[in-house]
C-alpha cells in the first residue's frame, strides 16, 4: 500500500459537507481483496487495535481492500482520541488498484496524523510487527487538545453555529471571525471586537478599577498600591486586620494571597505578587465566599461560587498523595481543555499549608479539610458551583454597574460575600476585581449545578435577533462563460448599490479595485473576499480544480449558477474522466444552495438541467430556446424562468413577465453573440433571485461593457486598420464552436484564426478544436508557447495539425513559436474588411501586446 497526495478538504466538497482528509491510495493486487488473499490480516489488525469496529462499510458488496480498512482505521483512531468524527468514504478510481480515501476531521493536523498512523498500523498488521496503540492515541489526543478551540471560544462558536452564523478561525489560537464581509464580527476567547482596549486596560489596573467602582457607589475593599515589602507591611497594619495581597496588573488569580496577617506572610506574598507586576496592592480582606458573576451587555447571565483547591484527609495519605489522587481525575487537566484544572504545588500552596500547620508531607486526620490556596480561581485547581438562580437582583445590578463603569461588554465580576441572596451593602461584601476576557468554563460545566448558555448570551449580544452575519453569495460554475457571468452578476449587484467582492480566473476584486491577479477561481481567493469588511455581497467563479483540491470556501450560497457542461473540459485530470464525472463536481455548488436560495440552471444542457434535483432551494431555468419543454413546464408550475424571445430576454413567473430588449444589453451586440445572451440570462436570473430591483438590473445591463479592461479575453473586439480582431480565451471545443457561431454574425472578406492548445487537454479535444476551426476560417496560425503542460515540444502542434487534415475551408496553415509572434504574423496579413480571431493563452500579456500593435498602427496612420 502506498499513500499519495494527502490533502485537506476544508469546506463542503465532492464527498460531503464535512471537512475531510483525502488520500490517493495505491494497492497491490493482493491488497485489493483482503478476504481472499490476506486471511490472517484482520486478526492481526484487531490484536493491535481491538476497538476498531467494523472494517466493511454497511452495504458494501465489492471486495474489501486495504484502502477501505485504512478509512476505518483513520476514522476509529480519531474517534477513540476524542474527536467527534463519523464520516468516511472509499471510492475506486478508473485506475486499477487506485482508491480515493476520504475521512472526516475536526482538526486538520489531527486528521492528517490519524491518516499517517492508520497507514503505519496497517503496515504493522501486514508484516506482523508491533504497533503502539496507546502512544498513537495519546499523540492524537494531545495534538487535538493543543489545536481545538478552548471551552470559552468553543462555546461562543457553537452558539453561533446554532444561529446558522458561519465561522472561520483566523489563527491557530482563539481569534475567530463570525459571519462574512460587512456583517462579520470577531472574537478572541471571551473578548469581542467591541471590547474596548481602554476598558481592558482599566480592568488590568486593580487600583484604578477600585477607584472607579467606588465613585459609582459599588462596594469595594479599601486598600492601596505599594512598591516595596516595608510599604506592604505598613499598609497591612493601617487596614487593621487580615489583608489580600495581589499584583496591580494580573489575571487568573496569579500571585494573589488572601486572609494573611503576619509580617512574614505579607512580605512573602508581596514578593510573589511583585514577580507578576511592578506594583502590588494591599487591601482589606473581606471574609466570605468567592463569587464570579458574568455580565454580558447590560445583564448578568451567570453566577458561580468558586471554592479554593482543597483535599480531605483520610488519616493515611500525605497531602501530596491526596493531591495526586485528586489530579488523577480525567476531568482535570493542565490547561483549559478540561472542565477542571489540576491542583499545583508552588510557593503559594506551601505557604497556605504552613498557615494551617501543614507541610506537603503531612498526613491530615480523617475528614480534615485542607486548603491549597485561599483564592478560588479554576486555573489554580479550584471548583465552581452554579448559583445563577440565587443572585439577589440588587447584587446583580451592582455587577452590571461595575462592568459598565469599566466599559467592558463582556465582563467577569469577582465578588466576595457571605451569600448571593442579599445585596452587598447588607452583608459588607464587595467587588474585588473586574476581568476582561473572563473564562466561561465554570459557567458552562460547573463542578456542581447546571451549566448556563453563556455562549448563546454572547452571540445574542453581538447579532440582533434574526441576523446570521451572512452576506449574499453567488457561486458560478460551468465549462464556459463563468468569468463573464461572474463579472456581469457582480456589476448588476453594484448597480443596486451593493459593495461587491468578486473572484474569477483574472483576479480578486473588491469593488473596482483588483487586490490580486492570476487565476483566483478557488476557495482561498473566495475566503479573502468573505473576510473583507467592505463587502456587502460576493460573486465567486468556482472552478473544478478548487472544489477537488480543497472544497468550497463557504458552507452555503444564496445562488448557484451552472452555465453549461457541453462536452466538458479538463477531462482526464483528477480522476474526472467523463462529462458525467464533471457534472458531479460542478453540481457541488447546487447541493449547497440554502433552503431559501436558488439554483440558476441552463435548461438546454441536459446534465445541467438534471442538477435541479440536487438543489435544496428553488430552481430558475434559463434557455435560448423559448419553446424548450422545461421552460414551459417550469413556468406553468409557478417557478421562475428566463429565456430568449427573438430580440428580447424575458424573465417570467406564472403570468408575470419582464422584457429586456437585447439592443439594451451591449454585451450581446444586439443578440448577435448567442453565448453572451446565455451569460446575460444567467446573471439576470441571479440578480432577480437576490431581490434586485428591475430598474437596477436594466441599468446594470446597459452599462456593462465587454472590453479588454472589463472582461479581458472574453470576446474583446478591436478595429485594426479596417479589419476586425476578436480576442478570446476559448480553450475547449464547446467554446470554439460558440465563438465560430458568434463571428459568423460579423461580416468579413477573409477570416483567419490564431490558436494554440493546452497540453493538459485530451488528444481528441485538441484535434476537435481545429476540426471546428478548419470549417470556418481561411487561414490558421498555429503557435506553441507556455501552455504545453507536460507535453513534448511539437506534440500539441501535431495534434492541432491533425484536426486540420481534412479542413473544408482552411487553405493556409502556419506554425509559429511564441504567442506574440503568432499574433504579429496574423496581423501582418490583414486587409480592410478581414476578420481575425485570436485565441489568447497568456490573457493579460497577449491583450497588452495586441493593444500595443493596434495603437502603433493607429499612430502611423
Amino acid at each position: 500500500m502506498e499513500l499519495n497526495r494527502v490533502r485537506a478538504l476544508r469546506g463542503p466538497n465532492l464527498w460531503s459537507r464535512n471537512t475531510a482528509i483525502e488520500a490517493i491510495v495505491h494497492c497491490s493486487d493482493v491488497e485489493c481483496d483482503v478476504d481472499a488473499h490476506l486471511p490472517e490480516f484482520e486478526g492481526r489488525l484487531r490484536a493491535r487495535f481491538p476497538q476498531i469496529g467494523r472494517l466493511r462499510p454497511e452495504g458494501q458488496l465489492e471486495p474489501l481492500s486495504i484502502a477501505h480498512v485504512l478509512q476505518a482505521c483513520a476514522l476509529a483512531l480519531q474517534a477513540h482520541a476524542g474527536c467527534p468524527v463519523t464520516f468516511g468514504r472509499t471510492a475506486a478510481t478508473v485506475e486499477p488498484g487506485v482508491f480515493q480515501v476520504v475521512v472526516e476531521y475536526s482538526e486538520e493536523a489531527v486528521g492528517k496524523l490519524a491518516m499517517e498512523q492508520a497507514a503505519q498500523l496497517l503496515q504493522a498488521a501486514l508484516v506482523d510487527t508491533p504497533f503502539e496503540l496507546a502512544e498513537a492515541l495519546a499523540r492524537l489526543r494531545e495534538l487535538d487538545e493543543d489545536l481545538r478551540l478552548g471551552p470559552s471560544t468553543g462555546a461562543i462558536v457553537n452558539a453561533a453555529l446554532a444561529r446558522n452564523i458561519p465561522f472561520r478561525r483566523l489563527t491557530q489560537g482563539s481569534m475567530v471571525q463570525l459571519g462574512w464581509g460587512s456583517r462579520q464580527r470577531r472574537i478572541q476567547a471571551a473578548e469581542t471586537d467591541a471590547t474596548s482596549a481602554i476598558a481592558e486596560s482599566i480592568a488590568q489596573d486593580k487600583d484604578l478599577t477600585k477607584m472607579l467602582l467606588d465613585a459609582a457607589g459599588v462596594p469595594v475593599p479599601m486598600g492601596r498600591s505599594v512598591a516595596d515589602p516595608d510599604a506592604a507591611w505598613k499598609a497591612a497594619c493601617e487596614l487593621r486586620g487580615p489583608v489580600v495581597v495581589k499584583p496591580r496588573d494580573g489575571s487568573q488569580g496569579r500571585g494573589v494571597a488572601v486572609n494573611i496577617e503576619t509580617r512574614e506572610q505579607v512580605i512573602a506574598a508581596f514578593h510573589a505578587a511583585a514577580g507578576i507586576s511592578s506594583e502590588v496592592i494591599i487591601e482589606r480582606y473581606i471574609p466570605g465566599h468567592d463569587f464570579r458573576l458574568l455580565v454580558v451587555g447590560n445583564a448578568m447571565v451567570a453566577a458561580a461560587r468558586r471554592d479554593p483547591p482543597q483535599v480531605t484527609g483520610d488519616g493515611r495519605h500525605t497531602i501530596r498523595e491526596l493531591v495526586d489522587k485528586v489530579n488523577a481525575d480525567p476531568l482535570r487537566g493542565d490547561g483549559h481543555a478540561t472542565s477542571l484544572t489540576k491542583i499545583r504545588f508552588d510557593d503559594i500552596a506551601l505557604a497556605t499549608l504552613q498557615k494551617q500547620g501543614y507541610g506537603a508531607e503531612s498526613v491530615p486526620a480523617a475528614g480534615a479539610l485542607v486548603a491549597l490556596r485561599h483564592n478560588a480561581n479554576l486555573s489554580t485547581g479550584g471548583s465552581a458551583t452554579d448559583v445563577t438562580d440565587e443572585v439577589h437582583p440588587e447584587l446583580a445590578a451592582r455587577a452590571v454597574t461595575a462592568a459598565r463603569m469599566v466599559g467592558l461588554d463582556i465582563c467577569g465580576v469577582d465578588i466576595v460575600a457571605t451569600t448571593v441572596h442579599l445585596p452587598l451593602e447588607a452583608q459588607h461584601g464587595g467587588v474585588v476585581e473586574v476581568n476582561a476576557a473572563p473564562g466561561l468554563r465554570m459557567h458552562l460545566n460547573p463542578s456542581f449545578g447546571k451549566g448556563r448558555a453563556v455562549g448563546e448570551a454572547i452571540i445574542n449580544s453581538m447579532f440582533a435577533e434574526g441576523e446570521d452575519g451572512r452576506i449574499p453569495v453567488v457561486a458560478v460554475a460551468g465549462t464556459n462563460g463563468k468569468t463573464t457571468t461572474v463579472r456581469l452578476a457582480a456589476h448588476l449587484l453594484s448597480a443596486a448599490g451593493q459593495r461587491v467582492g468578486m473572484t474569477n480566473s483574472d483576479g480578486v476584486y473588491i469593488g473596482a479595485q483588483c487586490i490580486d491577479t492570476g487565476d483566483c477561481s478557488g476557495p482561498r481567493s473566495a475566503r479573502r473576499v468573505l473576510a473583507h469588511p467592505g463587502v456587502d455581497a460576493a460573486v465567486f467563479e468556482t472552478a473544478r480544480g478548487g472544489v477537488l483540491r480543497e472544497g468550497l470556501a463557504f458552507d452555503r450560497c444564496d445562488v448557484a449558477i451552472v452555465t453549461n457542461l457541453g462536452m466538458g473540459d479538463h477531462l482526464g485530470l483528477g480522476y474526472i474522466s467523463t462529462v458525467e464525472d464533471l457534472a458531479v463536481v460542478k453540481r457541488v455548488i447546487v447541493q449547497y444552495v440554502h433552503a431559501g436560495g436558488t439554483a440558476v440552471l441552463n435548461a438546454t444542457d441536459p446534465m445541467v438541467a438534471d442538477m435541479a434535483g440536487a438543489c435544496p432551494g428553488s430552481v430558475a431555468f434559463f434557455s435560448s430556446d423559448a419553446a424548450h419543454p422545461l421552460i414551459g413546464t417550469h413556468r406553468a408550475q409557478g417557478h421562475r424562468v428566463v429565456y430568449r424571445d427573438a430580440a428580447a430576454i424575458v424573465a417570467a413567473q406564472g403570468g408575470e413577465e419582464i422584457r429586456i430588449d437585447l439592443c439594451d444589453i451591449p454585451l450581446t451586440r444586439g443578440g448577435a453573440i448567442a453565448f453572451q445572451v446565455d451569460n446575460a440570462m444567467a446573471a439576470i436570473a441571479a440578480a432577480w433571485s437576490l431581490g434586485i430591483e428591475w430598474d437596477a438590473i436594466r441599468r446594470g445591463l446597459a452599462t456593462f461593457v465587454s472590453d479588454a479592461h472589463t472582461v479581458p479575453g472574453r470576446f474583446n473586439v478591436f478595429d485594426y486598420q479596417g479589419a476586425t480582431i476578436v480576442a478570446d480565451y476559448g480553450h475547449n471545443p464547446d467554446a470554439i464552436q460558440a465563438l465560430v457561431r458568434a463571428v459568423d454574425a460579423l461580416p468579413a472578406a477573409r477570416r483567419s484564426v490564431v490558436i494554440s492548445g493546452a497540453g493538459d487537454r485530451r488528444d481528441e479535444d485538441l484535434r476537435r478544436q481545429t476540426e471546428i476551426l478548419g470549417a470556418a476560417f481561411d487561414d490558421v496560425v498555429l503557435y506553441e508557447d507556455q501552455c504545453q503542460r507536460g507535453r513534448a515540444d511539437g506534440e500539441v502542434l501535431a495534434l492541432l495539425r491533425q484536426g486540420l487534415a481534412h479542413a473544408p475551408r482552411t487553405r493556409r496553415v502556419d506554425e509559429v513559436r511564441g504567442e506574440f509572434l503568432a499574433i504579429d504574423t496574423a496581423l501582418a496579413r490583414l486587409s480592410p474588411g478581414d476578420l481575425c480571431l485570436v485565441l489568447v493563452d497568456q490573457v493579460q500579456a497577449a491583450l497588452a501586446h495586441l493593444q500595443q500593435r493596434i495603437a502603433g498602427a493607429a499612430a502611423r496612420a
